[in-house]
């Protein structure tokens, strides 16, 4: 069960990538996690991510998909994995598969969390951090018992930046323009499967599962 998870910034995709990962027993990966990984344990394909990252700039897909494919060489790999927030672009994706086929493996899900941008906006404009001890509240979902302060450590609750509407909007362009083209990569293979993310949490995850299991 090899699975890509798509969706906007913000769409739910990651959250649904772990509950997925804790029922079928396979690992979630991101290429942060592999790329800490990596640099921690100075690895030769970390140590030239390092050199790109040092310098400010972007690590080239070649690397990051040698250390993706890299990482599904690992054991617990051998059932499958949710790969979550890799690819991002057409050539990305294109990387992925030319990889995978050197190694007779290939996506059998593309899974897209589907948001409509004005919902994706609401949602993240209206969560708020606690600076103290880094808790994380929704002002509609999950509210404190005090508006404006945490409930665990009584600190000031902020709107971060990267929540900001005006921010939240400009994310949202550049996944429009280099994100959702995979969208129609992976429906051209046969492959892609969508699921309402306006949902709660647990009607996403179930039409998932679902999907996973016909």
């Amino acid at each position: 069960m090899r699975i890509i998870m798509l969706g906007a910034p913000g769409a739910g995709k990651g959250t649904q990538a772990k509950k997925i990962a804790e029922k079928y027993l396979v690992p979630h990966i991101s290429t942060g996690d592999i790329l800490r990984s990596n640099i921690k344990n100075s690895t030769e394909l970390g140590l030239e991510a390092k050199q790109y990252m040092d310098k400010g700039q972007l690590v080239p897909d070649s690397l990051v998909v040698s250390l993706v494919v890299d990482r599904f060489k690992e054991a617990d790999c051998k059932n499958g994995y949710v790969l979550d927030g890799f690819p991002r672009t057409i050539p990305q994706a294109e990387a992925l598969d030319t990889a995978l086929n050197a190694i007779s493996e290939k996506v059998d899900y593309a899974i897209n969390v589907e948001v409509p941008d004005e919902n994706i906006v609401k949602r993240m404009s209206g969560r708020r951090a606690c600076l103290g001890c880094g808790a994380t509240y929704h002002i509609q979902h999950i509210p404190p018992k005090t508006e404006g302060i945490c409930d665990t450590c009584g600190n000031e609750l902020i709107l971060r930046a990267d929540d900001a509407p005006e921010t939240v909007l400009n994310r949202l362009k550049v996944y429009h323009d280099q994100t959702q083209p995979l969208i129609e990569y992976y429906s051209a293979k046969n492959i892609l499967k969508e699921v309402d993310g306006v949902q709660d949490m647990k009607d996403v995850f179930n039409d998932i599962v679902t999907i996973l299991e016909a």
